[in-house]
């Protein structure tokens, strides 16, 4: 088996991830696999066999654009050799996108996350669309969450629809679309050029004992749907992620380890195409 590389995880500053854990497992009535801390992604990585994962920042206002980037610049410079890679980020209402982009390429930075329901703003608002332009000329990576947020129900801000509207005004660039488990991806993004992540997709939701979910809710993509999205969209453009801390990169690997598909489709999902993706060496 090549390189496992866990496309989508997220970590919080140890003074303040058990109050960030604590409070997004309440509004999202589920529960996290680890502390959300730096060492906790890394005692994760070690028990699933995990080589690498990319870690992506969130700023949910424009003015922890430059701090969160400064801090992610430092986790790549103190952890890559750890397999810790982080993402810059970038937020709609922040002003100086087009320097803070160059200052990101200049320094290292493989790509963005962006999340347009954190960030209050259509996917394919003029504010991210301007943003993907100038990513696009530096060869930038994208992150987008996509679909329903957990946390937020009802509200979508990135649908496959507006993705679609993305890629016609901008035209394809690497664009990943995070959380494969949305409807009517295959409809409107099969023929694009459009990447997506397996986080928080596959397996099954695990509730807090307050949760209000139904039983019906908590199930994602079983095996026969996972294969139904690969078909769809090449094996070549699917990556793996899991969106810890909220699911377990052991449980998630076993999940694409067991698929009927063949080993090296496996292998690409896995780690191969984001090794492609990311331009690294295995």
């Amino acid at each position: 088996m090549s390189m496992i590389i866990d496309m989508h995880t997220h970590i919080f500053p140890d003074k303040m991830a058990v109050a960030v854990i604590d409070k997004l497992s309440r509004t999202s009535k589920s529960v996290a696999f680890s502390d959300g801390t730096l060492s906790g992604l890394i005692e994760g990585m070690h028990s699933g066999g995990v080589d690498s994962s990319v870690i992506l920042p969130v700023a949910t206002n424009p003015h922890q654009v430059e701090k969160v980037n400064d801090a992610s610049y430092n986790l790549n410079d103190k952890h890559f050799q750890e397999g810790i890679l982080s993402f810059g980020c970038m937020h709609p209402d922040y002003e100086n996108f087009l320097q803070e982009l160059s200052r990101l390429k200049s320094n290292g930075f493989k790509g963005i996350k962006i999340h347009p329901v954190y960030q209050d703003t259509d996917i394919d608002d003029v504010k991210y669309l301007r943003i993907f332009e100038r990513a696009a000329e530096l060869d930038l990576i994208v992150v987008t969450h996509s679909g329903l947020d957990i946390g937020f129900p009802g509200v979508v801000r990135c649908s496959p629809k507006m993705l679609r509207h993305v890629v016609e005004e901008i035209g394809n660039f690497k664009l990943v679309a995070a959380h494969m488990n949305w409807e009517e991806a295959a409809k409107y993004l099969s023929d694009t050029q459009i990447y997506i992540d397996t986080a928080f997709s596959t397996g099954t939701i695990t509730p807090r004992p307050d949760s209000t979910w139904r039983a019906e809710e908590l199930v994602m993509l079983n095996a026969e749907k996972f294969v139904e999205m690969v078909e769809a969209f090449g094996v070549d453009r699917i990556l793996f992620g899991t969106d810890s801390p909220w699911s377990a990169q052991s449980d998630s690997i076993e999940f694409i380890k067991a698929l009927p598909i063949n080993e090296e489709d496996k292998a690409k999902i896995l780690g191969g195409n984001a090794v492609r993706l990311l331009g690294i060496s295995k």
